[in-house]
């Protein structure tokens, strides 16, 4: 990795570093990282995988995600929410996914907060954009040493107490702040990544819920 933070892939084009070359992290990176999400189910399914990857890598979740998919029912909140104590057990039984029961019983947890969320806002898309920062809260510039000492935002810390604050768990600072950066609230790719442009140029013309 360069100190600039950026890696240049065998097709010429210059990348953040944190892909590390490996072909499913630079498929993510390139097609998904950072590019606005409003669909409800996206919006949930990765804010409950920001908890279970928790003291674990982003990639190995990552590469299981389809089976976590297959365990909470394409994380169709409304479904997981109905999980019973027989559902508990079953995804403690299940080796394709991080067998943690305080993790699992988070996700079905957040289920039922994310029913009543929807309710109330009308989706969960309008109530999570409603946290979008303002250009005056973001960094003038993205460097390496910018995205290294921010794991936390003034709008993530925000977001994470009043997600608290409506009962739903495993959603601190740092595993919020993750999700927003996913999700395309903040572009955080590098300054001179060729993803950058592309995310700023679909953030101009994004219709926020």
């Amino acid at each position: 990795m360069e100190k600039t933070g950026l890696i240049t892939g065998e097709d010429g084009l210059d990348r953040c570093f944190w892909h590390g070359g490996l072909e499913d992290y630079r498929r993510y990176h390139d097609e998904e990282w950072g590019r606005p999400v409003t669909d409800d189910i996206r919006l949930f399914e990765k804010i409950c995988l920001e908890g279970f990857q928790s003291g674990l890598s982003w990639l190995t979740i990552l590469r299981k995600r389809e089976n976590f998919r297959a365990a909470f029912a394409g994380f169709d909140f409304h479904r997981v929410a109905r999980f019973d104590d027989e559902d508990i057990a079953r995804c403690l039984a299940d080796t394709g996914i991080v067998r943690h029961r305080g993790k699992i019983v988070s996700t079905i947890n957040n289920a039922r907060h994310a029913v009543d969320l929807k309710a109330e806002f009308g989706s969960l898309s309008r109530y999570f954009w409603s946290f979008e920062p303002k250009p005056e809260e973001r960094p003038a510039r993205m460097d390496l040493a910018t995205l290294r000492a921010n794991p936390t935002s003034p709008t993530s810390v925000r977001l994470s107490k009043d997600l608290k604050k409506r009962g739903w768990t495993f959603v601190g600072p740092t595993t919020v702040y993750a999700f927003m950066q996913a999700m395309g609230l903040v572009n955080d790719h590098i300054e001179g990544c060729f993803c950058r442009s592309q995310v700023e140029r679909l953030r101009a013309d994004f219709v926020r819920p």
